[in-house]
């Protein structure tokens, strides 16, 4: 019987093809990069089969399995706990996997990632077609391969594919995407070699070319070979290919024998974004409509930064692309697939594009997702909702995302909740920060939103414009188990010295509220990523905008893979920055700021917002601690952190209370 989302989704949910093989919708999950949850030497851990097991019940019709390296010696290796295809003995829990993707009905497909010019993690080295510095310091140092080196890493490829195919996957993928080494010997900036492997875009190609040949002959044409290749590098600044040059080589994987092209844009060492929430959703589809166009009678899969199943829909009902490539949607919510097929989209949990995973994946820890707690746990009993051994009574102080998810978690074990909140609607201070977001505001409200939802439908009471003291606990006493304080925190106006006018220093959360007028020249206290949210949003509406900051950079508690956008916003909208500086004198006419030198200096403003120093509210718990059986407290009522944090330990409160 067809689901009421199958209906209006007709596009995305009608039978695929690729190869021989049929799929039972036109949504492929993709690699995601690697996991990081395995075993140093390449084996697979029973953290990852958990995982990718969760993966395999997507409901994908299309499941890529994460990129395993090729080499016995490493140099294809790009991460520390990156899975290995290189050996037999690697075989078994490969066939785990393949058997997990064909029970959910999946065609599956093994990537075989060479890192190239990013790999070498254990050796010290790299290898490159051409030696060209690396502009990113952590990577590794150069070498250029040999042809002979080119004949055995196409050697290697091949065989690791036959393996795949052995292990009982459907097909292989290949992939250039984020810079790795099909990249490097396509790219002009990373191939300057003066042989037949270099030089034209023909010759580029050619190493290219002979991968697809060579693993083709190995797999046998029943099994399809999928290529990732960027539709755009973003690598102009060091010389890179031209969009142009980018789809001369996607024309030519197409005539070599292949049976997929998945689009990709960018690189590690892009000094723009590509996939990260600033990024608006849809802003790359043109490069597949454009891959679709040159390449019609080849499947086209594509989806960087297209998070929404309704975009991917008319995409394919234009013809712009076949398959939508999905992979971190499908790590924030795995149920993705089948709400949207039962038309629940709004209950799906959005990839929020905060790049969370890729902080931790490239400083090699596992990858976790801010909007997904059990993402990396699915191994654990603990982390899965089971009911409670005793049904309880609960109460919430604060509706921000800490408490509403401690609270959706903790009704659908059994428990009754009730959420109160001081100020009048759900989302606590997110709701103010999400409209002053220069990124994309709407991921931000859509999460609130997907917050509100679950709330309603969990039929959890709400007390607004309620807020909990000493007093109204008395007169409620007894009629609950346990107090869960989510109450945030706040500017500490303490840590700021004293104005001489009043009203001219506020604090940055009634600034972001709309609870305080503005004036022309705001100096903003604190380079954190309250302040420079606040400094960002309020440079954009012409307001003269200073950020004085104590640390020696700005953005300390940002999410290391968003620290160079603040920096980039900063510089490209021409905001002053003192760092390594802080306010001594606070006056009508503006700030006095000695720096840590103790050189003065005067910054002339109408407005000073206080974004730093951040203090918890804790008070509260101390005040309740005899006044109910059990007291919990979660998010930045602990300590000032951030969104993930707060997210994390409302569900792991939640699952175990």
């Amino acid at each position: 019987m067809t689901k009421p989302g199958e209906k209006k989704l007709a596009h995305l949910f009608q039978p695929g093809k690729i190869g021989k093989f049929e799929t039972k919708n036109r949504v492929k999950y993709g690699a995601c990069c690697v996991s990081n949850y395995n075993t140093r030497d390449g084996f697979i851990t029973e953290r990852e089969l958990a995982r990718t097991k969760v993966i395999a019940g997507t409901g994908s019709g299309i499941i890529t399995n994460q990129g395993a390296y090729p080499d016995p010696k490493g140099e294809g290796k790009a991460y520390f706990r990156q899975i290995a295809l290189f050996d037999d003995k690697f075989m078994p829990q490969f066939e785990k996997i393949a058997g997990y993707i064909h029970d959910n009905g999946g065609v599956a497909i093994q990537q075989i990632l060479h890192a190239g010019r990013y790999g070498g993690i254990d050796l010290g080295y790299c290898i490159q077609p051409s030696v060209v510095p690396q502009t990113l310091p952590h990577f590794r140092p150069p070498r250029e391969v040999s042809k002979e080196d080119i004949r055995q890493m196409v050697k290697e490829h091949a065989e690791a594919a036959r393996r795949a195919v052995r292990a009982g996957f459907d097909g292989v993928e290949i992939t250039s995407f984020m810079g790795y080494l099909l990249a490097n010997f396509n790219s002009k900036f990373t191939n300057q070699r003066t042989d037949e492997y270099g030089g034209s875009v023909e010759n580029r190609g050619r190493f290219m070319r002979e991968l697809i040949y060579a693993i083709k002959d190995s797999i046998g044409e029943e099994h399809p070979l999928v290529v990732r290749l960027n539709g755009a590098e973003l690598m102009d600044r060091w010389g890179g290919n031209s969009e142009d040059e980018c789809f001369e080589l996607m024309q030519m994987a197409g005539k070599s024998g292949l049976d997929m092209i998945s689009v990709t844009v960018g690189w590690q060492e892009a000094p723009v974004s590509s996939i990260g929430r600033d990024v608006p959703p849809g802003h790359w589809n043109r490069l597949a409509a454009r891959a679709k166009k040159l390449l019609p009678d080849i499947p086209i899969a594509f989806g960087v930064r297209l998070p929404d199943p309704v975009m991917a829909n008319e995409c394919i009902e234009k013809g712009d692309f076949d398959f939508w490539e999905v992979c971190r949607p499908l790590l924030a919510d795995p149920e993705l697939v089948r709400k949207a097929a039962e038309d629940r989209l709004d209950e799906v949990r959005p990839c929020l594009g905060d790049m969370l995973c890729l902080s931790r994946l490239f400083r090699d820890l596992p990858y976790l997702c801010t909007c997904n707690p059990a993402l990396g746990h699915e191994v654990e009993p603990e982390y899965h909702i089971k009911p409670a051994a005793v049904k309880k009574k609960i109460m919430v102080i604060g509706a921000g995302p800490a408490g509403m998810e401690f609270a959706i978690n903790a009704v659908k074990r059994g428990h009754e909740v009730t959420i109160f909140e001081k100020g009048d609607s759900l989302g606590g201070n997110l709701a103010s920060y999400a409209a002053h977001d220069l990124a994309n505001p709407e991921d931000l409200q859509k999460l609130l939103a997907q917050y509100k939802k679950m709330v309603e439908k969990l039929g959890i009471e709400v007390r607004l414009n309620t807020e909990v003291n000493p007093k109204l606990m008395r007169s409620i006493l007894h009629k609950f188990d346990v107090a869960v304080v989510a109450t945030g925190a706040r500017i500490d106006l303490g840590g700021v010295p004293a104005a001489e006018q009043q009203g001219l220093v506020i604090s940055a959360l009634d600034a972001a509220a709309g609870n305080a007028r503005l004036g022309s020249k705001v100096v903003v206290l604190g380079g954190g990523k309250i302040g420079l949210v606040l400094a960002e949003f309020l440079k954009t509406k012409g307001v003269d905008v200073t950020i004085v900051e104590k640390a020696k950079r700005i953005g300390e508690d940002v999410i290391p893979a968003w620290k160079w956008r603040h920096t980039s916003w900063v510089g490209g909208l021409k905001i002053p920055v003192l760092t390594g500086s802080g306010a001594q004198k606070i006056a009508g006419e503006g700030v006095t700021v000695i720096n840590e030198k103790g050189e003065e200096s005067f910054v002339a403003a109408d407005t000073v917002i206080a974004a730093a120093p951040r203090k918890s509210n804790q008070e509260l718990a101390q005040e309740l601690e005899f006044m109910v059986d059990e007291l919990h407290m979660i998010g930045d009522a602990v300590s000032p952190r951030g969104l993930y944090q707060a997210i994390h330990e409302g569900y792991r409160l939640g699952m175990r209370i």
